[in-house]
């Protein structure tokens, strides 16, 4: 007989992190409706920032910081005892309308960069827990990707992220994050390339970000390569996550029974992970309403998470939790 507790209950018992990430617009579009935060809450025991950190959201002109929205995420893990993940210090996408029109030097761009880690990391030193500091600096094809921050510092931007970050926030644990490395592929192998490279380096890099988006047939990684992958970058001295979850399909070949298709592949993924070491799988919204899927692609389907749009539990949800039962 299936237990009563919840999936939070069940995480804690089989020392995993499982988490949400959540935005701010949550709150702002359910006012009356406190069904996202009390979800969150009551079923996980971590929180990613979703949107609230990211550079663009966050600063609206160059000497400003609006930190509204990530104190009101941050604030609401810290109130709940929930581990709180901040995402992400360094990205070229999502960077302000202003940024790029700015005519910097190489030597501003480094200090500008510097300051805003300083004072971002800085604010949270005593709440955020892990920091995503470095998100998707390898291109598809394994090379360093190019932008802004490499055009004017090379692949020390990299390095420099990480040790500004943990100047300030020396307690919080560090990770590089992209999408695409699941499994081993050329990617993969670029970015485990970079790892070692950070490590040889000295660099205060605590782990890698696997984000495990999952929405077209090509991203349905195959458990065993996936653990096999997890194994690799364990080797490197390397905490591995499950950093942004999600699984939907093609809308022209959506298989048959895919709430049942999709509540499997979240369980075989979770497997895999708690098999080969990974302790933390984090989704990449609380319900389907919340999904960035619903704005990225029309062509795929809209309901890739845990829970539905009425924040009812979905097949997905009871298979993760019947494996964290089987595991007690």
């Amino acid at each position: 007989m299936a237990s009563e507790k919840t999936l939070r209950q069940l995480a804690d018992e089989n020392d995993l992190t499982l988490g949400a990430s959540i935005t701010a617009d949550a709150f702002r579009k359910y006012p009356d409706d406190p069904d996202v935060a009390q979800t969150l809450t009551r079923e996980f025991n971590a929180v990613t920032t979703g949107n609230a950190l990211k550079m663009g959201p966050l600063r609206p002109d160059r000497n400003t910081y609006d930190f509204e929205d990530a104190d009101a995420i941050v604030n609401l893990g810290v109130a709940n005892d929930l581990l709180v993940r901040g995402h992400t210090l360094v990205w070229h996408n999502q960077t302000p309308g202003w940024f790029y029109p700015w005519d910097y030097t190489d030597d501003q761009l480094r200090t500008f960069l510097r300051d805003h880690i300083h004072t971002v990391a800085g604010r949270y030193r005593e709440k955020v827990d892990v920091w995503d500091v470095v998100n998707e600096a390898v291109a598809d094809d394994g090379t360093m990707r190019e932008t802004a921050w490499y055009d004017a510092m090379g692949e020390e931007y990299i390095d420099l992220a990480f040790q500004w970050a943990n100047e300030v926030a020396p307690e919080a644990d560090l990770f590089y994050n992209d999408y695409g490395i699941d499994e081993i592929n050329e990617k993969a192998d670029g970015v485990y390339a970079l790892l070692e490279r950070l490590i040889d380096r000295g660099v205060p890099i605590d782990g890698v970000g696997l984000q495990m988006h999952a929405f077209r047939a090509q991203e349905y990684v195959d458990p065993e390569a996936l653990g096999e992958n997890i194994r690799r970058f364990k080797d490197l001295g390397l905490d591995v996550h499950v950093t942004e979850m999600d699984v939907a399909y093609d809308r022209e070949n959506v298989p048959e029974n895919h709430l049942e298709h999709q509540a499997q592949y979240y369980r075989d993924i979770l497997e895999a992970c708690l098999d080969n070491g990974c302790d933390t799988l984090v989704t990449w919204g609380v319900h389907d309403t919340a999904s960035w899927l619903r704005n990225y692609d029309q062509t795929i389907t809209d309901d890739p998470l845990l829970f539905d749009e009425d924040f009812d539990p979905k097949p997905a949800y009871f298979a993760i939790k019947d494996l964290l039962e089987s595991r007690v």
